[in-house]
């Protein structure tokens, strides 16, 4: 079950990291698959056990940890949302296990929209996997994608990311704004900000945030 915007499960300061694989096997990022959602469900829940143990997570939850049902439910509209072409919707594999999704959901509810230009981005990395390049494997090939179904591309990160903060401006992201107690976590507030990549072609003799 989704806890970010537009369908999307926002990640930020424990969720996605900068680094390579070295050693290990490559990472194969692919479209997502309904086989999928049992790895992918893992990850999600492995972020309340984070949370509850006092890590610093950079994801919102829901205060408790969603069912099953609410779960399969999730990736039951997230699939409706794929089939419609409002969702892509990627994941990473390193030695045949999902170790991770990057998710861009169309803003508005349709492409006809005044917002249908517009995707919110969201990515997960399995934890014994953060920092070991899959992040960047997931925003390289999404971001690709993307370009043939929006213009522009928001996402939300904990303002105490720097981690992530840093991998999504290597792509191009640039902060446009600021997010006051974005989280609620039991009695402490975490800020929150808002990043942008402008996809869109520049005007001739301009520069883009690309």
């Amino acid at each position: 079950m989704q806890s970010g915007s537009s369908g999307t499960r926002s990640s930020g300061t424990s969720a996605v990291g900068e680094g390579r694989i070295g050693s290990m096997d490559a990472i194969t990022v692919r479209p997502y698959r309904k086989e999928d959602i049992g790895g992918l469900r893992r990850i999600y829940f492995e972020l309340y056990d984070e949370r509850d143990a006092g890590e610093p997570i950079g994801i919102h939850l829901f205060t408790a940890r969603p069912t099953l049902e609410d779960e399969g439910a999730w990736y039951e509209r997230q699939e409706q949302r794929i089939d419609a072409g409002d969702l892509l919707f990627l994941v990473a594999e390193v030695g045949g296990e999902v170790v991770g999704s990057c998710s861009i959901g169309r803003a508005g509810p349709t492409a006809l929209s005044e917002a249908g230009h517009v995707g919110e981005l969201g990515i997960l990395v399995r934890r014994d996997m953060r920092g070991k390049g899959v992040g960047s494997a997931l925003l390289e090939r999404s971001l690709a994608e993307a370009r043939a179904k929006f213009e522009i591309i928001y996402l939300s990160v904990f303002s105490n990311n720097v981690r992530a903060r840093k991998l999504y401006e290597r792509f191009g992201f640039t902060l446009c704004g600021q997010l006051p107690r974005f989280v609620k976590r039991g009695n402490q507030y975490f800020d929150g900000e808002r990043m942008f990549l402008d996809l869109s072609p520049p005007p001739p003799g301009t520069k883009a945030n690309r």
